[in-house]
């Protein structure tokens, strides 16, 4: 099918909502440079507020973990485990026994 017989199909309203919502850079030149530092400013801010936010989640998170572990017994460290050891050779050296 040629390019011809899908360009015959027009919907109404079609190019109405595409001018409408479309953006456009304002021709003054000084007005573009102020919605450029404008926009930049906004990424920045949500930028900040998102490392925030993070921080903030992190924090929250340890704070639940250290009064969830707050009632638990801590081990005692001055007991000694006692155990027989084997040391594994290293790959490529010949068994030994």
């Amino acid at each position: 099918m040629s390019v011809r017989f899908f360009r015959s199909f027009r919907f109404p309203g079609a190019g109405l909502s595409a001018r409408l919502f479309a953006p456009r850079k304002p021709r003054n030149a000084l007005l573009r440079v102020l919605l450029g530092v404008v926009g930049v400013l906004l990424l920045a801010v949500l930028l900040v507020v998102g490392v925030f936010v993070g921080l903030a989640m992190l924090a929250g998170g340890m704070l639940v973990r250290l009064l969830r572990q707050r009632g638990k017994p801590v081990a005692a460290s001055d007991r000694v485990v006692d155990a027989e050891y084997r040391v594994v050779p290293k790959a490529g050296e010949p068994l030994l026994r």
